[in-house]
C-alpha cells in the first residue's frame, strides 16, 4: 500500500479555526482537512439540525412536480410510486408512498423485477400502469435515460415524474418533471443526493405546499439514511445532515420494518457502518434473491409483529445471497487466474451462469482482490448485463461511455455503473474498455492507498481527543474515519495471528516503555506478524475504535497497514 499524507492546511487557517472554536491544532487540522473552516461550518458539522436542510423548491421542476401531484389528487387519479430494485430505490419508494398513502389512498407501488424486466422504467410497467387506468408515475432512483419508455407512457396518457441522481444523456426523457441535481442547468445547492434523497426533497416540497413543518417529516430520515449509506453517495453537506439526522431516527424511533432489520442483524446503537453492512445488504437481498417488492413490503408494514416476519424471509433471502456469492467470487477469481491477464488495466469477465443478482459484490470483490477498474457479466434473457466497480480515482462511468457504440444501455456513477450488451458485442466491448482504461488511468491509481490524517503519538489518544473523534461522525465518502500515523511502536509480547486462516493481528502496543499501553487489531495483514515479533521497532497507520465487550468499553487501534520502522 502507498501512505500518503494529506495536505498540510496553512497555519493561518489552522489558527483561525483553533481561536474560532477554542480547540486544539490537531482537531482543527482535521476539520480543514474537511472543509470546515468557519464558525457556521462547525456549527453544522457538529449539531446537524433540520433547519440546515436546503428549499426543496430550489430544485429545478420541484414547482411542476408538486403541482402535478396536487392535481392527480385533486382529480382522484391513481398513481404508480416507482423504483428500482436496490436498496436506494425500494427505500425510496417505501418513503414517497408511505407518505403520500396517509392522505390519498389511490396509489400504488412497483418495483420492476430483475430478472424479467431489467433495470430502470420498463415497457411492463407501462403496460400494467395503462391496463390498471394509472395517470401518473412517480419514478424513483431512475428514470434519466429512459427516453423512450417516456414516449411509450405518454402516448398511452401516462406522465411521468422522475427523481434520479444518475448522471443525464445527451437526451433528456419527456418528463411533466425532473428531479436531478446533476441537471447542468440546475442550480440546487446540493448535487450528490441518493435516489432516496431526493425522493425526501419532492415529500419535503410537499410538505411545504401543505403547511407540514419538518419535525413531522423526521421520521422519515430512517429510509433516507439507509439509501445514502448504501448507495455510498459523499457524507457531506446535506447528505449528512440527512444521515446524522437518519440516524437519530434509527437508534430512538425507527419505522417496524428497521425495527425488524435491527433485531435480524443483532445490532444495537447503529453507525453508519452498522447500516452499511447490517442492515442494507438485507433489504438488497431481497430484490437480489428474490424480488424488491419484498423490501417495500417490509419497510412500508406499520405492525411489528408482521414486519417481523417479513424480515425473516428476507433474512433467509440473505443468508442465499451469501452462498451464491461465495461460490459466483470464487469462479470469478479462478477465472481471472487462467485468463493470465495480470498486465491488464482492467478486468471484464462473463460466466453465463452466475447469479444476475450477485454479480455486483461480486465485482467489488475482484476489485478490492485485484485493484483494477472491473466489471462482471452474466447472462439476461437474449443479452448480457453486467456490474461495474471502480478503483480510487477513477472514473468508470466516463470510461463505460466511451465504449458506449458496444451497448445497448448503460448508467450509474463514477464508481459503480451497469450495463446491457448484446452477446456477439462483448470482445469488442472488453477490447475497448482495456484500450480506455490504458490511456486514461494514472499508475497510481491501480495501487491501493492509505490517506493519513496526521502524525501523532500515542500520549495524544486521550478520552477528551476520543470523543471528539466521535463527534465527527457519521463516517463515509468525503468525511473518511480519521488515520493516524505513529512511529516507533512495539508489541509487549501478545501479539499473535487470530482468524480461521491466521489472516488477522491482535497485539498489545506501546511507544515507551512508561505508556499503558493500546490494544490493536489488524485486519487481513496476518502475513505481517513477522515484522513486530520480539518488540521489533514499527511504523503504522491506524484508526482509532471503541471495542464493545462484555459490556466494557475500550479503547482499540485498528491498524491499516504497518511495516519496518525505517
Amino acid at each position: 500500500m502507498n501512505w500518503t499524507f494529506k495536505k498540510e492546511p496553512s497555519v493561518d487557517s489552522e489558527n483561525q479555526l483553533k481561536k474560532l472554536l477554542n480547540i486544539d491544532d490537531l482537531i482543527a487540522k482535521l476539520l480543514i482537512l474537511r472543509g470546515i473552516e468557519t464558525y457556521d461550518e462547525a456549527r453544522v458539522f457538529f449539531k446537524p439540525s433540520l433547519d440546515d436542510l436546503h428549499d426543496p423548491f430550489l430544485m429545478k421542476d420541484m414547482e411542476l412536480a408538486v403541482a402535478r401531484i396536487v392535481h392527480a389528487i385533486n382529480e382522484k387519479e391513481k398513481i404508480m410510486v416507482y423504483g428500482d430494485y436496490d436498496v436506494d430505490g425500494t427505500t425510496a419508494v417505501s418513503l414517497v408512498y408511505s407518505f403520500l398513502q396517509k392522505f390519498y389512498p389511490n396509489i400504488t407501488t412497483y418495483i420492476p423485477d430483475r430478472y424479467a424486466e431489467g433495470y430502470g422504467i420498463s415497457f411492463q410497467s407501462i403496460d400494467f400502469a395503462f391496463d390498471n387506468d394509472i395517470k401518473l408515475i412517480i419514478a424513483l432512483d431512475c428514470g434519466i435515460k429512459s427516453v423512450d419508455k417516456i414516449d411509450y407512457a405518454k402516448q398511452k396518457g401516462i406522465d411521468f415524474i422522475i427523481c434520479d441522481h444518475h448522471q443525464p444523456g445527451l437526451e433528456l426523457p419527456d418528463a411533466v418533471a425532473i428531479l436531478n441535481p446533476k441537471q447542468t442547468d440546475c442550480y440546487y445547492p446540493f448535487d450528490e443526493l441518493c435516489g432516496c434523497g431526493i425522493g425526501f426533497k419532492l415529500v419535503q416540497a410537499i410538505g411545504q405546499h401543505w403547511n407540514i413543518s419538518l419535525e413531522e417529516l423526521k421520521p422519515y430520515l430512517d429510509l433516507v439514511a439507509i439509501a445514502i449509506g448504501a448507495d455510498i453517495v459523499p457524507l457531506n453537506g446535506e447528505n449528512r445532515t440527512l444521515t446524522y439526522l437518519g440516524l437519530d431516527v434509527i437508534n430512538t424511533n425507527p419505522r417496524p420494518g428497521v425495527q425488524a432489520l435491527i433485531k435480524q442483524a443483532k445490532r444495537e446503537s447503529l453507525t453508519n457502518s452498522d447500516v452499511v453492512f447490517g442492515l442494507a445488504p438485507r433489504i438488497n437481498a431481497a430484490g437480489r434473491m428474490k424480488h424488491g417488492q419484498n423490501a417495500v413490503q417490509l419497510l412500508i408494514e406499520e405492525d411489528i409483529e408482521i414486519a417481523m416476519k417479513f424480515a425473516e424471509e428476507i433474512e433467509l433471502y440473505n443468508s442465499d445471497r451469501r452462498e451464491v456469492e461465495a461460490q459466483n467470487s470464487q469462479e470469478a477469481i479462478l477465472m481471472i487466474e487462467e485468463l493470465k491477464e495480470e498486465n491488464n488495466f482492467s478486468t471484464v469477465i462473463y460466466n453465463e451462469n452466475w447469479h444476475k443478482g450477485v454479480i455486483g459484490i461480486v465485482a467489488s470483490r475482484l476489485q478490492e482482490t485485484y485493484y483494477r477498474p472491473t466489471i462482471v457479466f452474466t447472462k439476461s434473457g437474449d443479452y448480457l448485463a453486467a456490474s461495474a466497480r471502480s478503483v480510487n480515482h477513477f472514473d468508470i462511468y466516463e470510461a463505460i461511455e466511451k465504449c458506449s457504440e458496444h451497448l445497448i444501455q448503460y448508467g450509474g456513477h463514477k464508481y459503480a455503473a451497469g450495463m446491457t450488451i448484446k452477446p456477439e458485442n462483448f470482445n469488442a466491448f472488453k477490447a475497448a474498455f482495456e484500450t480506455v482504461v490504458k490511456s486514461t488511468i494514472k499508475p497510481e491509481w491501480l495501487e491501493r492507498e492509505i490517506s493519513i490524517d496526521a502524525k501523532i503519538n500515542f500520549t495524544d489518544i486521550t478520552p477528551k481527543f476520543v470523543r471528539l473523534i466521535k463527534k465527527f461522525e457519521p463516517f463515509g465518502p468525503c468525511n473518511p474515519t480519521p488515520i493516524f500515523y505513529s512511529n516507533k511502536i512495539f508489541d509487549t509480547g501478545y501479539a499473535k495471528s487470530i482468524g480461521k486462516n491466521n489472516e488477522h493481528l491482535k497485539m498489545f502496543l506501546k511507544q515507551s516503555k512508561s505508556e499503558e499501553g493500546l490494544a490493536a487489531v489488524a485486519f487481513g495483514i496476518g502475513q505481517k506478524l513477522s515484522v513486530i515479533e520480539k518488540s521489533k521497532p514499527f511504523e503504522a497507520c491506524y484508526s482509532i475504535d471503541e471495542n464493545l465487550f462484555n459490556g466494557q468499553v475500550t479503547l482499540q487501534l485498528r491498524i491499516r497497514d504497518l511495516r519496518v520502522e525505517g
